[in-house]
């Protein structure tokens, strides 16, 4: 009788087992759910004379991808981080942004630069 128990035991077992790995999704889905955030992108910075102080010209489709929508934090490599006022431009190319030219010479950054722009 002891044995007949020990395999009703396990039977039960292997059916709770089964009903879990049920409900598990497969690792592509869940690879699926998750999806790679960009957070931050390398690009180069144009210095343009009719460009407002404080404003920052940028592409809707690299604005959308960043999600930023209001503020863009600007960081070049051995100067501190500026922040700026992002506009939105059709006019302005994805792999760029556009800055006022007297900010950024008085900041030392000369045109054609390569910094990193992420949403503040």
């Amino acid at each position: 009788m002891y044995v007949v128990s020990e395999k009703a035991a396990e039977e039960g077992k292997k059916r709770d087992i089964k009903a879990l790995v049920a409900v598990i999704p497969p690792a592509t889905q869940l690879r699926k759910r998750e999806g790679p955030k960009v957070k931050e992108r390398r690009i180069r910075v144009r210095l343009k004379p009719d460009i407002k102080e404080g404003e920052l010209h940028i592409s809707p489709s690299l604005a959308q991808e960043l999600s930023i929508k209001e503020v863009a934090e600007l960081s070049v490599p051995g100067k501190k981080k500026m922040r700026f006022k992002a506009v939105l431009d059709d006019k302005v190319p994805v792999n760029e942004v556009w800055v006022s030219e007297e900010v950024m010479k008085e900041r030392g950054v000369a045109d054609n630069t390569l910094a990193t722009v992420r949403g503040a």
